[in-house]
């Protein structure tokens, strides 16, 4: 039994027996299979390879893009086995499983297959990269798909009332969900809009109650996209269901809350991943509407030349955190990473000689060697006492998760003043503008000129996907409108967004940074004390070599990691210097 490919390749004059015995080695040595050592070598393409066989055996050649698959064929064969063979369960009829292979001469897999699944296998031929995408997209979705199954399923059932059953065991198996659906439909729904989310990379989850429906919506890279939209009758259940895992009163409905959950989460991989979960719900007019943060280790970088950073911005940045003293701000809207930043930051500077302390609302993320503090104004734990509790514990890194007020302010700066390192956040839409916020806030502006030593401004854009970006072709008059130099204008090389499977059809996957670090240099200085406009201050900055948030954009348009319409849509223009 086995594989009879390279024999039957060899009869239809594709390949002679050198290249066979090429394929063999080749094989062996890279323990892969037969149709990926003869495609890898280059002797021959997928398309060859996949129409000699089908001549040759008579099966049929399938593009698996035309084809659709459902859940419950799909859960025949588990993702490893899939990965394992490049196999792809297609359709089954009664004890008939139509099955796409790559090599369909492979007894051993066909027999291994029929074992599995009690069906008598009917083999069809597709190329190595259709099974391959076809099983990224059917086994990445397959959670989606089966959401939506269950909710058919509840809809359907006779009795549709459901009963909130409390559940000790956070450990998740994807496996064990997904048979659960008949003992506990509500916590199999909500488990499985968990565990989808934690696969796709959603940073958020929103459960929205509108007039007439329960909308259940995901935010990837940055973006909110519709998962689902169910039912009224599910509003109730599925929120109590995420309230009780998040411990808060169910019986409170007119007030916001806050809550967390802990998740442990069993992969396809059969590896475990811990996930923290904010919880927050508010009351809005046709009921509560709830939003759960997804905080994934996994996605948290905290090595700084990952985030982002052009070359000479990074090395400003490395070279003012490794100063004694000094405030460092990093800047931008809720959601631009100011805090995956300021974390990166910190880590560096994490080290047995170094006592750092970290005041945050909420502790997102735990740095082993780093004291953090939850911030808890209910009981009067706010940043400022906080942060003055601080200064007693023999500090020599300090960071406050935002400078709200004139107080906490005021005691950043004397931290500062008196040999303390410390960094913070403000909302703001610049780095020079930061300037003025401070300013605003009562403080003297000789106060920020001595203690600022650094401001960041940073935002997040969305990374073209690399496997489906295709060029855009803008006139070199539209390019210099957004920012580019003439010359530039003339060579640079633009992409644009397709889609594929990859990147779930958006044309996107992953994010990255855009930066402005500005540096309170002597003539910077200067400008704070004499009150100047922000715009100022920026022009200044630039003269001095600093990159602005619309050249970070541009300088990743050039590189191909992100488009026009991101840069666009998260930076402004600059002034003529």
């Amino acid at each position: 039994m086995g594989s009879n490919l390279g024999e039957l390749l060899v009869r239809e004059k594709l390949l002679n027996s050198d290249q066979l015995q090429s394929a063999v080695d080749f094989q062996k040595k890279n323990d892969v299979a037969m149709g990926s050592a003869i495609v890898s070598l280059g002797l021959i393409s997928e398309e060859e390879m996949a129409q000699a066989l089908s001549r040759q055996l008579g099966y049929p050649y399938i593009n698996l893009d035309q084809f659709d698959v459902y859940p419950d064929v799909i859960n025949l064969i588990p993702v490893e086995i899939a990965h394992k063979y490049l196999i792809m369960p297609i359709h089954r009829i009664r004890s008939f499983l139509t099955l796409a292979m790559v090599d369909p001469t492979d007894l051993d897999v066909i027999e291994d297959i029929r074992f599995r699944t009690g069906l008598s296998i009917q083999p069809v031929i597709a190329s190595e990269t259709g099974i391959s995408n076809a099983i990224k997209k059917y086994y990445g979705a397959s959670d989606s798909m089966r959401v939506k199954q269950i909710v058919d399923e509840i809809e359907q059932a006779d009795d549709t009332s459901v009963n909130i059953i409390e559940e000790e065991e956070e450990d998740y198996d994807i496996e064990e969900l997904v048979h659960s659906t008949e003992e506990a439909p509500i916590i199999t729904l909500v488990n499985t809009v968990f565990i989808d989310a934690i696969k796709k990379g959603a940073s958020d989850v929103h459960f929205e109650p509108y007039e007439k429906a329960f909308r259940v919506r995901y935010r990837l890279d940055g973006t909110l996209y519709e998962l689902m939209s169910l039912a009224m009758k599910f509003k109730n259940p599925v929120i109590s269901r995420v309230k009780i895992l998040s411990n808060m009163d169910i019986a409170e409905k007119r007030l916001p809350q806050d809550g967390r959950i802990k998740m442990r989460v069993k992969m396809e991989s059969g590896m475990r991943k811990e996930v923290d979960m904010r919880v927050s719900s508010v009351p809005t007019i046709f009921g509560e509407k709830v939003v759960v943060r997804i905080l994934d280790k996994e996605m948290l970088r905290l090595d700084m030349s990952e985030l982002g950073f052009e070359k000479e911005s990074l090395k400003l940045l490395h070279e003012y955190i490794v100063r004694p003293w000094g405030i460092v701000l990093v800047t931008g809207p809720t959601g631009s990473g100011k805090t995956n930043t300021l974390y990166s930051a910190i880590s560096s500077l994490n080290s047995i000689d170094k006592n750092i302390m970290t005041a945050e609302d909420p502790v997102e993320f735990y740095i082993e060697g780093v004291n953090q503090i939850n911030i808890r104004e209910e009981i009067g734990l706010s940043f400022s006492r906080t942060l003055r509790s601080f200064l007693r514990q023999d500090p020599d890194v300090m960071l406050v998760g935002e400078m709200r007020d004139f107080e906490t302010v005021d005691i950043a700066i004397k931290a500062a003043l008196t040999g303390h390192l410390v960094f913070s956040t403000v909302h703001t839409n610049d780095s020079a503008s930061t300037v003025t916020r401070l300013v605003n806030m009562n403080i003297e502006p000789f106060l920020v000129s001595d203690s600022v030593v650094l401001i960041i401004a940073q935002r997040l854009v969305r990374k073209l996907c690399e496997k489906c970006r295709v060029k855009h072709n803008l006139t070199p008059g539209a390019l210099v409108d957004i920012g580019f130099n003439e010359k530039e204008a003339q060579k640079a090389t633009v992409y644009k967004p397709d889609g594929c499977s990859d990147c779930n059809n958006t044309g996107y996957k992953g994010r990255t940074g855009l930066f402005e670090v500005m540096e309170v240099s002597d003539d910077v200085r200067d400008l704070i004390l004499a009150r100047a406009h922000s715009k100022d201050i920026k022009k200044k900055a630039m003269k001095q070599g600093m990159t602005t948030l619309r050249q970070s954009g541009l300088i990743k348009i050039k590189a191909g990691i992100t488009s026009v319409e991101e840069v666009l849509r998260e930076t402004v223009k600059d002034t003529e210097v």
